[in-house]
């Protein structure tokens, strides 16, 4: 019997008990009322009710009829089987916000209790103690967050997917995968976010070695000895804070959560297993999707960001490493020769200090002061000449 039938039962039984002590004056109306936990008003409607049709007048018709807002049978079979035929293990709110998308009208509550009653998808288990959460940032670019989750997106290989989000808003700026996180990667999410919205104030990463550089391991960061990461983000003016734990990186954390159950479901469903494919699905379809369901209203109006109008941002957010010119004008680097070509500024550079870039694409180039000197390719093959310009 359900819990509700078993109230009612109980509140009858209660009731012409109550109603005999009230009806031998042993008790008042507003006595009897009491006892039941009801109002005087309803306690006289009871006795309206039973006194014309007994105790079947006292039953409660929404228990023994149909809501007539209850939707049909065909409805919900047809929902059930839409799940169990093409979106079978996703989760309730991914699956809905498909359903949505292709005109579903019903609600998330009736969409979850549908499935769950049909058995299509468990029910959740209780949760754990609240815990107070750190407010977020009360203006979009006041904290950007970086992280990068390693996971089995399509079958048979595991790639990096690099996620630069807005600590105020959740809102994900840019996403794609790589085979492997680091240096180049990082520069490529921040390049993104300076590119479409401008520079922001504060960067939020965990202690990666790309990011952080720690004495100690297991210890704090060292804030005075930069990696090629620290070096780009002080240039920019750009404070890094490191996290010292997954929780302390919960709203990134909680994305990745999402986009671990979500992502690979997607891509399956569309036949992507190659990255480049997977790349494009993520600008194009998944991530104005993920934006749309799930980027929050920031606690004030207005951004942090502020427009780049600096010089060649790829000549900051690239690899900077010293190197002494040769006897020969030539500057070794990595095992290759990278020979200056002539120009209009020296003679040579014999014995001078350069500073050579590589970028993220793996190209190259020389820069002696602010002054680009030389261009060149992967393989340390100079590129045509073009005209000077300065960092």
């Amino acid at each position: 019997m359900r819990r509700t039938e078993l109230l009612q039962e109980n509140r009858n039984m209660r009731f012409e008990e109550i109603y005999g002590g009230w009806n031998d004056s042993r008790l008042t109306q507003e006595e009897a009322a009491r006892i039941l936990g009801v109002c005087s008003r309803t306690f006289r409607r009871y006795i309206d009710c039973y006194e014309e049709e007994g105790l079947k007048g006292l039953q409660d018709k929404r228990l023994s009829q149909a809501s007539h807002r209850r939707a049909p049978v065909d409805e919900v079979m047809a929902l059930v089987e839409r799940y169990e035929t093409r979106y079978r293990g996703w989760n309730v709110k991914h699956f809905y916000s498909w359903y949505k998308r292709d005109g579903g009208s019903r609600s998330y509550t009736w969409v979850k209790n549908t499935l769950q009653s049909k058995g299509s998808v468990p029910r959740a288990s209780k949760r754990g103690a609240h815990r107070k959460r750190r407010e977020k940032s009360p203006l979009r670019g006041m904290m950007i967050h970086q992280d990068g989750s390693n996971h089995e997106w399509v079958p048979g290989k595991k790639w990096d997917l690099i996620v630069t989000m807005d600590d105020a808003t959740s809102e994900h700026y840019s996403m794609f995968f790589v085979p492997e996180e680091g240096t180049d990667s990082s520069f490529r999410g921040v390049r993104d976010v300076i590119l479409r919205q401008g520079l922001f104030c504060s960067l939020y990463t965990d202690r990666a070695s790309h990011y952080w550089h720690t004495p100690k391991e297991g210890g704090t960061v060292s804030k005075t000895q930069l990696t090629q990461f620290g070096r780009a983000m002080k240039q920019l003016g750009i404070e890094m804070i490191p996290a010292y734990s997954p929780e302390a990186r919960g709203r990134s954390e909680r994305a990745f959560r999402t986009h671990q159950e979500r992502l690979p479901k997607e891509l399956a469903l569309h036949g992507i297993t190659a990255m480049d494919a997977a790349n494009r699905y993520l600008s194009e379809v998944y991530l104005p999707a993920f934006n749309a369901e799930f980027t929050q209203p920031a606690t004030e109006e207005g951004s942090a960001f502020v427009r780049w109008v600096g010089a060649n941002l790829d000549d900051i957010l690239c690899e900077h490493y010293e190197r002494t010119v040769t006897a020969d004008n030539c500057v070794c680097f990595n095992g290759l020769t990278l020979q200056i070509p002539a120009n209009k500024y020296r003679c040579h550079y014999v014995r001078a200090k350069v500073r050579v870039h590589r970028y993220v694409d793996g190209s190259l180039a020389i820069f002696h002061g602010p002054r680009k000197i030389a261009d060149y390719d992967a393989q340390g093959h100079p590129k045509r000449s073009k005209k000077v310009v300065t960092a």
